[in-house]
């Protein structure tokens, strides 16, 4: 859904992204709690796994009302499915990284349009986990990254504000993932998938979250449903909003919302909430 664009005023907003595991299933256990607890302006969602023609509906239940959803499913029913939802008017463009990655559901866009003119692109990204012993998993998911890359670039080349959000299955550094000498041979922290992050943030981007947290272990947003992982905290930081320099100066708070206890858990992941000036 969108409408016309009304360029607004500088003003504080916020964007939550969360790997939802399954939107039909979040919904009914908490995720409309902390969706109007939270209120957010702008929430990206990966691995929404429902048809394109439900997701606005499933929103608009979450939330209370209409919001304007941008939606890329997967074309295997069920897989992957990623949205941008927004709670003023925007466009959207869920073909972005079309050709070898169109109908995998990994990536979309949304534009919101910004008080100095540049506007903003919001992107919803779900990178696959990867085997670290299928080497043509791996090939995969390093292609998908370098694509994201160049499309990054693109926007950044053409002076937007721009904001990566999402679910990118990979640990960059030590701090990230708590068990990091256990997973230094496995998918989500090989060598050439952190080299990729090391690039991007060469370039100028920015790791919000590692910016306000410190070096710190941390803060995680993801933990296996398995074991006492969430009470002990073992968890893993691979959900990122990963934003152009002169947006990156505008952040006031990070926050992750991790569920108090185990048993109030909507998802495998916590949401990680960014408020931005712009």
């Amino acid at each position: 859904m969108a409408g016309s664009l009304v360029v607004p005023k500088p003003r504080s907003f916020t964007i939550a992204s969360v790997n939802v595991n399954g939107l039909r299933a979040a919904i009914p256990n908490g995720m409309g709690g902390w969706w109007h607890q939270r209120r957010p302006d702008v929430v990206t969602m990966q691995e929404v796994r429902a048809p394109h023609d439900l997701v606005a509906g499933l929103v608009a239940d979450v939330a209370g009302e209409p919001w304007h959803v941008h939606h890329h499913e997967c074309a295997a029913k069920g897989r992957a499915g990623v949205a941008v939802a927004t709670r003023e008017a925007s466009t959207g463009n869920g073909h972005a990284l079309s050709g070898e990655f169109d109908g995998t559901g990994r990536w979309v866009e949304a534009e919101l349009p910004t008080a100095d003119g540049r506007g903003l692109t919001v992107i919803s990204c779900y990178v696959h986990t990867g085997d670290a012993d299928t080497p043509e998993r791996m090939r995969e998911k390093l292609a998908f990254l370098d694509a994201a890359a160049e499309r990054l670039a693109a926007l950044r080349a053409a002076n937007r504000h721009v904001v990566l959000t999402g679910d990118l299955n990979v640990g960059h550094r030590e701090f990230d993932i708590k068990n990091w000498k256990g997973n230094l041979k496995k998918a989500g922290f090989l060598p050439e998938e952190r080299t990729w992050f090391d690039r991007l943030f060469a370039d100028g981007w920015v790791d919000v979250t590692r910016v306000h947290a410190g070096e710190v272990a941390g803060p995680y947003t993801w933990w296996s449903w398995r074991g006492k992982a969430f009470d002990i905290d073992s968890g893993w930081r691979i959900d990122y909003q990963i934003v152009s320099p002169e947006l990156a100066a505008t952040v006031t708070s990070v926050v992750v919302d991790r569920a108090p206890t185990y048993a109030e858990r909507w998802s495998d992941h916590a949401p990680l909430v960014v408020a931005y000036t712009l």
